[in-house]
């Protein structure tokens, strides 16, 4: 439920209305607006007295939340979040971002030529595993804290944004202790520890949707981390299984306008996992921009031959830069822009 207050309702109506919705037995969480404050009722059971709250002090009327996501819908906020990194990127508004780099960590050369390639293209985030929950056991596995270490070499280099992925609640505090942005994998979605220790660290959460996952179950997972106090959640359209084995994934497009009338939060596309294939890449990032995806993350990788991971669906450093100028294009045609990128705005080192 939602609690929406009168234009000028009081510091002191507001915190009435909190101390009473905790006296019902429930939690209060003050939602500041543009124009009004709302506050939200967390926990409702369905026996929650709207009289007692309409009729106090401030209220304007108290609207009912019927999706069993609360925090991540448009009831709950209807202004689009918008997710800042300290290198200035902002994830959610007018401008398309782009996130790209290789798969894994796995040198300090092969990580810092990934970095000054993507953001020469383009990219303002640096994406690269540290840790890699793979499907086999015997598949490279991340260099751990030392790809971590390399990750914020790289960042220091170049100015870029570092995502990189947290694969288990204990981990988490190291991971964000070097990323800007912690990343939540597919086979994570429905981790809830992780996720709630991910929202705990109150550093911005990419959460990838589940590889079988429905949109409801999507969102309910970001609910996890947005219940912890933690606003700045990036969702990430990555593909779901299908019965068709031509590609690795299907890249479900729909999803992102789906989203986008049901949450406020932020939606970007991954193409490289969405399909698994090089060759799809490009025009399935084209795609998810037209369809209103807030960014892309790409895999790309300085030799993709030698990759020790995910090397069929990273692309070349100049493919990258065509997919970046093409979706430049496509952005423009639908009323936004693309993210001008640090070597054009004159952040960051190097």
């Amino acid at each position: 439920m939602l609690v929406v207050m009168k234009h000028n309702a009081s510091e002191a109506a507001i915190d009435a209305v909190v101390d009473a919705i905790q006296d019902m037995g429930y939690g209060a969480r003050p939602i500041p607006g543009g124009q009004r404050t709302a506050v939200g009722l967390i926990g409702n059971d369905g026996r929650v007295d709207k009289a007692r709250l309409e009729g106090m002090e401030g209220v304007l009327e108290c609207i009912s939340v019927t999706q069993p996501y609360k925090q991540v819908s448009r009831e709950w906020r209807e202004e689009n979040t918008l997710v800042r990194l300290p290198n200035g990127t902002v994830i959610g508004g007018r401008e398309i971002v782009l996130m790209a780099g290789p798969c894994a960590v796995e040198s300090e050369e092969q990580i810092l030529t990934a970095a000054r390639q993507v953001r020469a293209a383009g990219a303002t985030v640096l994406r690269g595993g540290a840790f890699k929950p793979r499907t086999s056991p015997y598949s490279f596995q991340g260099l751990g804290e030392d790809g971590l270490k390399l990750l914020a070499k790289a960042r220091e280099e170049t100015g870029m944004a570092i995502i990189t992925e947290a694969i288990d609640p204990e981990g988490v505090d190291l991971v964000a202790e070097y990323a800007d942005v912690i990343q939540i994998g597919a086979r994570n979605m429905q981790n809830y520890p992780l996720l709630r220790r991910a929202g705990q660290t109150g550093k911005p959460v990419l959460l990838k949707r589940g590889m079988s996952a429905t949109i409801t179950e999507f969102l309910l997972a970001a609910e996890y981390i947005l219940a912890e106090g933690n606003d700045d959640v990036i969702l990430c359209e990555r593909g779901v299984r299908s019965f068709d084995t031509h590609t690795r994934n299907l890249l479900d497009l729909t999803a992102i306008p789906v989203v986008k009338g049901l949450s406020h939060l932020p939606i970007v596309a991954d193409p490289s996992h969405g399909t698994g294939l090089r060759s799809k890449v490009v025009p399935m990032g084209r795609a998810a921009v037209a369809a209103g995806a807030d960014g892309l993350i790409v895999e790309v990788h300085p030799d993709p031959t030698r990759a020790l991971s995910d090397g069929a669906q990273s692309l070349y450093p100049e493919q990258f830069t065509e997919l970046v100028e093409q979706t430049r294009v496509i952005a423009q045609a639908i009323g936004r822009e693309l993210h001008p990128g640090l070597a054009r705005a004159g952040a960051g080192q190097g």
